[in-house]
């Protein structure tokens, strides 16, 4: 069985699997592009308690994201947005704010994927295809096209990715199976082709 994709994914490994800075993942959350969260303990915002999942403006952490790496590593937050809220919520205890720092930092898995298709990244995310590989990619290329054949696309692209990632486990025989972003890399240009998206 295959594992389901990633639920987040730190800025670093981000910016590394992008070949960007945090400070460019910063601007394009600041545009709206993507969504900065992290976890917080209890802390009063007025009357609310607030716990958890929060989103954060990365304007509001401007020194962790300097290019020039002389930045501090953590900040204090007085302004936070509670998961499933769509307004700002201001810490008021502790008073000198909830402590965040850059490490913690995440995007969702969503919305990385998400952000990957919309700007055409996984033809230039993953390198060359000259080392030989450990996979049957051809054979998937077969399981691929006898699936469409006999039983069309499935809804999603996501939904096609796991079965593929069934298919590795069952033919596999060290049970070594791609993960899901490899996989997608691979499908995303029959994906496109076959939904006439490109």
């Amino acid at each position: 069985m295959a594992l389901p994709p990633r639920a987040f994914f730190t800025l670093h490994e981000t910016a590394t699997r992008w070949g960007c800075t945090i400070a460019d993942l910063a601007g394009w959350a600041s545009e709206g592009k993507l969504d900065i969260v992290t976890g917080i303990p209890l802390a009063a915002c007025g009357p609310d308690k607030v716990s958890g999942k929060i989103s954060i403006s990365p304007m509001d952490m401007l020194p962790l994201f300097r290019r020039s790496g002389t930045g501090p590593t953590a900040i204090q937050l007085m302004r936070v947005k509670p998961e499933r809220t769509r307004d700002w919520a201001y810490v008021t205890e502790p008073v000198d704010g909830v402590k965040v720092s850059v490490a913690d930092l995440l995007i969702s898995g969503h919305d990385v994927l998400r952000f990957e298709d919309e700007h055409d990244l996984l033809r230039r995310v993953g390198g060359g295809t000259g080392a030989l590989s450990p996979y049957d990619w051809e054979g998937m290329y077969v399981a691929l096209t006898r699936r469409v054949h006999e039983h069309g696309l499935p809804g999603t692209q996501t939904e096609l990715i796991a079965e593929m990632q069934d298919w590795f486990a069952d033919v596999a025989e060290s049970g070594d199976v791609p993960d899901e972003s490899t996989i997608r890399r691979r499908l995303r240009p029959f994906w496109r082709a076959l939904r006439g998206d490109g």
